[in-house]
């Protein structure tokens, strides 16, 4: 009797599109099934851009050093299956955090290895800088728009000895130096010791003056400006 029926099905009209019907809905289970094992094995491949320490970055680096001074990091692109849980995209991330451990060159950097820093200066200082503070007027401090964030050029007054004669001539002692903060007339800025000694000296026997310039701005190489050249 089975045998009967199963020929009926497939000699009939009704049984030959019933089996086209079953068939359709294998061949579409078959294709989604295809589909989702091709997306996810696809999806580990997919390219994620992460900040990867370019040297080491020692604990107790603060981010802010870390995201506003060259060298620490650089953007670099892997397999999203290769990106470590926490991976850090945006630089902006580091503000206000310190490093909680060593961090080697080459390994990505991620959350886990930042905490919130406390608000001292100390913690915007790399290991090799230091933070001076040289007083100024407001003409020196750009008219107060000088702030905690500025990038600045550090300028000089002093007198020249030119040919047993002095004159007095402006001199740009440093480029593109940050500023900590400022207090009234006092401005702190990130530097290294050999900077901060100079600026030091430079407060005490000239007049340091600070130039606001861009947070990206063109290197430049200024002359010594003197009343000789000032004209031209």
């Amino acid at each position: 009797m089975e045998n009967i029926m199963s020929s009926k099905l497939f000699t009939t009209r009704q049984g030959t599109i019933l089996l086209g019907v079953i068939a359709a809905i294998i061949a579409a289970i078959a294709l989604i099934v295809y589909l989702n094992q091709y997306r996810n094995s696809h999806a580990g491949n997919a390219s994620v851009s992460v900040l990867v320490a370019q040297k080491l970055i020692q604990k107790g680096t603060p981010g802010d050093v870390i995201r506003t001074t060259s060298g620490y990091y650089s953007p670099t692109s892997y397999a999203k299956s290769q990106v470590e849980n926490g991976a850090i995209v945006d630089p902006a991330t580091l503000a206000g955090q310190v490093a909680l451990t060593d961090i080697s060159p080459g390994q990505q950097l991620t959350a886990s290895d930042f905490g919130a820093a406390t608000n001292s200066v100390t913690n915007q200082l790399a290991i090799n800088q230091r933070a001076v503070v040289i007083p100024l007027g407001s003409p020196q401090q750009v008219g107060g728009q000088i702030a905690a964030g500025s990038h600045v050029d550090v300028w000089t007054l002093l007198t020249a000895q030119t040919n047993g004669v002095s004159r007095p001539v402006a001199r740009e002692l440093f480029q593109n130096m940050y500023v900590l903060g400022v207090n009234g007339g006092n401005v702190t800025l990130r530097a290294t010791p050999t900077q901060a000694g100079t600026l030091i000296y430079a407060s005490q026997n000239s007049q340091p003056w600070l130039v606001l310039r861009p947070t990206v701005a063109s290197v430049t190489k200024p002359p010594v400006i003197s009343s000789g050249n000032l004209g031209g």
